[in-house]
């Protein structure tokens, strides 16, 4: 429509009148009154359809005064209007029918004209029996106003097959004019996406805001395209579009105002409206995907597809040709979409992932979100509570904390504001009298996205009843408001960190650390890890040397491969340092790895194996709490040393419990986060660093030989997609399967064979994926319990 406006602007046709039925606001609300064209717009609203005639009729007295033109807003053409109501004048005709010849001329009506252009005869929309030329009509029409005297007022009426017929039966001066150019209406998938083609080909004169920076490639206004993109013209990427490095877009491809696409995407044929995202490795042909919708990691919509506004396409999804997505559905992860969605979603949306709240920012978490979500939280609280709220050093986690703070404010919360903390400061500050705490931190190994973590009044992961509760009051946006007398106060406390450490320092044994002349390195990772040791390591006494140390606003977060290279940066200075280990955090300190001193990387799951072994080996009694998952080796060492495992689900929450209960020497979750319950029931990687100091000290044993007494563990880890759908039938069937051997239920259904191999299957809570876990003697007998168990999964799933 924007380009028919801009055509009759052309031809000097600035006083227009729009006549709207369907989606009225819609057209109001994106034109306005035509000053941003440099036109003059009025609209006539139809209450109910009234046919092509009827509704011209409805705006005849703003056309009563002289001749005007009649044109359709989803035809796009650039024929010469001018050419055509000079003809009209010339031949001094009452109406005037715009023809063009096409080479399928069924789905229009025919018009035939004399020698002298004067219509003979119409026929709407015919068959191949009753074509006799492949002239039709566009529905373009100049008019005289007198012919408002053959249409009735308030009554459907149509052009073609009412009133044009009666004008022939009396003889009246109708007139065609054969035109030439482009000419395609657009009502259907394949003729919009012809449309789009041609305009892009040049076929059509129309006017395309950007630069053609090579031929065929078209750019607007602030897009930024990486160099290392492959563009392949013809194709448009819209202004403020940000294409990444590795991107493909293919001919025909034309991308809105301030659309994403992510690293290793691939678009042919595809055309994304405004304000769109598409995910790394995601591969679009021949489809529309409509304004505002989010399409996730290597998710696929193949040619003929339409995904409506609003929508979300879960990573993995498949949508196949010609389906229709309907506007605000969710496509859940690892979907397959073979019919069209359009009364219901095709996923589960969940707020709470395993750790918080996490997204893509500005995507899927924005300020919007945030604010409502610590209006929910903030709901789940008694008015006048106090929250502490802290944050990793990445911008967007900082920008998020204020829209935050404002959204607890404004809900009668008082917020103590910690700033750029480590993890572990702000949970401890949140158990000194707050009634919880968020945590805001960019997502490891994912530097565009965010999690919002929520704790409890102990500091500790909001539990899982709590997090149903606050997903409640989300979903049903059933917000608290304060008044103005009971809006929340905002603190700054002083002195987080050397309160932090000598709370520290007095809960955890470091005696022999002072006299034993450790020489250590650490690692801070460029995090805020390194904001709390200085006050640790001097009090300590030892020997360290500090490595990235400085706090980075543009690397908030390691991937795997920038971890494992950080490691052996480690391994390599504490060879050469002749140190006595090397530990290094992540950036929010809560986990911590560690490095031998010999210069080898323990394993996650192995620092937790040796750490065990020394606390048990000092304690000689209690319990230590571990999650379902890790190896059973775990159990050999405790009980040589007089403790016990106690098994807990994979919730940090659970883990907190388990920790806090009485006779609890240690907690771990095999993934580099270490629980000292003497100082708290969390993961705290300062803290496990100070106790493996104690440790190591008092024992004079190497990590290395410490690690050489403990037994090999062959665990291994598979996830299978499975459609939220399937996830009952998929554990019903593996209790099945098991048959009469022994299952352990604490967290999903671990299956223990008679020789003691054993598989863990677990569905995860907030993504359609099946998690198994198994062990057995060697790799290869692990990895055969793993296929035959991902066998039984994946039929079940299917």
């Amino acid at each position: 429509m924007e380009h028919v406006l801009r055509l009759l602007k052309r031809h000097g046709l600035t006083d227009t009148v729009v006549t709207v039925q369907f989606l009225a606001s819609l057209v109001k609300n994106y034109f306005g009154d035509g000053e941003d064209l440099g036109m003059h717009l009025t609209y006539a609203n139809e209450e109910t359809p009234l046919g092509t005639a009827g509704s011209v009729k409805n705006a005849e007295d703003a056309l009563r005064d002289d001749s005007f033109l009649v044109i359709s807003g989803d035809a796009l053409t650039d024929f010469d209007l001018s050419d055509l109501m000079a003809f009209h004048r010339e031949k001094g005709a009452l109406v005037t029918v715009c023809l063009t010849r096409v080479p399928n001329p069924l789905e229009f009506g025919i018009t035939i004209t004399d020698d002298e252009g004067r219509v003979e005869r119409f026929l709407e929309k015919p068959t191949w029996g009753q074509v006799f030329s492949d002239t039709v009509n566009t529905g373009i029409y100049v008019m005289e106003p007198e012919v408002f005297d053959y249409v009735a007022a308030g009554e459907s009426v149509d052009w073609s097959s009412d009133v044009f017929p009666q004008l022939l039966k009396e003889g009246k001066p109708v007139f065609g004019y054969v035109a030439e150019g482009y000419w395609e209406d657009v009502g259907t998938h394949e003729s919009y996406q012809k449309a789009q083609a041609d305009v892009l080909e040049g076929k059509v004169e129309v006017e395309l805001d950007g630069f053609e920076i090579s031929p065929g490639v078209w750019v607007a206004e602030g897009a930024e395209v990486d160099p290392e993109a492959v563009l392949r013209g013809p194709l448009y990427i819209g202004d403020y579009a940000k294409v990444e490095a590795g991107v493909e877009l293919r001919e025909h491809t034309v991308l809105g105002s301030n659309v994403v696409v992510k690293r290793g995407a691939f678009l042919h044929k595809a055309v994304i409206h405004d304000n769109v995202y598409i995910g790394p490795q995601c591969n679009l042909r021949g489809c529309v995907v409509g304004k505002n919708t989010d399409v996730m990691r290597a998710a696929r919509i193949d040619d003929g597809a339409v995904i409506g506004d609003e929508c979300l396409i879960g990573e993995e999804s498949i949508i196949s040709g010609n389906v229709r997505v309907y506007p605000f559905k969710t496509i859940e992860a690892g979907a397959f979409v073979n019919t069209s969605v359009i009364w219901e979603s095709r996923g589960q949306e969940h707020l709470f992932g395993l750790r918080g709240v996490s997204g893509i920012l500005n995507v899927e978490i924005t300020p919007e979100l945030a604010v409502r979500l610590a209006g929910a939280y903030a709901t789940t609280l008694k008015k006048g509570a106090t929250v502490t709220i802290a944050r990793d050093h990445s911008r967007g986690a900082r920008a998020l904390k204020r829209a935050m703070i404002s959204g607890l404010q404004t809900s009668a919360i008082d917020v103590r504001d910690l700033e750029n903390v480590p993890m572990p400061v702000a949970r401890q500050h949140t158990a000194r009298g707050s009634a919880g705490g968020i945590f805001l931190r960019t997502t490891p190994g994912v530097p565009d996205s965010l999690d919002i973590l929520f704790f409890d009044e102990r500091g500790a992961d909001l539990s899982q009843a709590g997090q149903r509760k606050l997903d409640r009051v989300y979903a049903r946006q059933e917000y608290r408001r304060a008044f103005p007398g009971e809006i929340g106060d905002l603190t700054f406390p002083s002195s987080v960190f050397d309160s932090y450490a000598g709370n520290l320092l007095r809960a955890v044994d470091t005696t022999g650390v002072r006299e034993s002349g450790l020489k250590v390195v650490v690692d801070t990772a460029h995090g805020s890890a390194g904001l709390v040791l200085p006050s640790l390591l001097g009090r300590l006494g030892v020997e360290a040397l500090t490595v990235s140390s400085g706090l980075d606003e543009a690397r908030p977060t390691e991937d795997a491969d920038e971890r494992r290279a950080g490691l052996a940066r480690l391994g390599e200075l504490v060879a050469s340092s002749r140190a006595a280990f090397g530990v290094r955090f992540d950036p929010v300190g809560e986990r911590v790895s560690f490095v031998d001193e010999l210069g080898r990387v323990i394993q996650d799951d192995r620092a937790l194996l040796v750490l065990l072994d020394l606390v048990a080996a000092e304690r000689r009694s209690g319990q230590v709490a571990l999650p379902v998952t890790t190896t059973r080796i775990a159990e050999q060492v405790a009980a040589y040393h007089g403790t016990q495992v106690v098994w807990t689900t994979t919730s940090p929450d659970d883990l907190a419990k388990a920790a806090a209960a009485d006779g609890t020497v240690f907690g771990g979750d095999g993934r580099g986060g270490f629980v000292v319950p003497e100082f708290s029931q969390v993961l705290d990687g300062a803290a496990a660093f100070v106790r493996l100091l104690g440790l190591v000290a008092r024992t004079q044993l190497t990590l290395s030989q410490i690690d050489a007494r403990i037994p090999q563990a062959h665990i291994q880890r598979r996830d299978i997609a499975t459609p939220w759908a399937a996830k009952g039938m998929v554990m019903r069937s593996v209790v099945e399967a098991a048959g009469s051997r022994r299952l352990d239920t604490t967290d999903g259904v671990r299956v223990v064979e008679p020789d003691g191999r054993w598989t863990l299957v677990l569905p995860d809570p907030a993504e359609a994926v099946t998690h198994l876990w198994a062990e057995g003697p060697d790799a290869a007998a692990t990895e055969q319990l793993l296929d035959e168990w991902a066998a039984v999964v994946d039929s079940a799933g299917r």
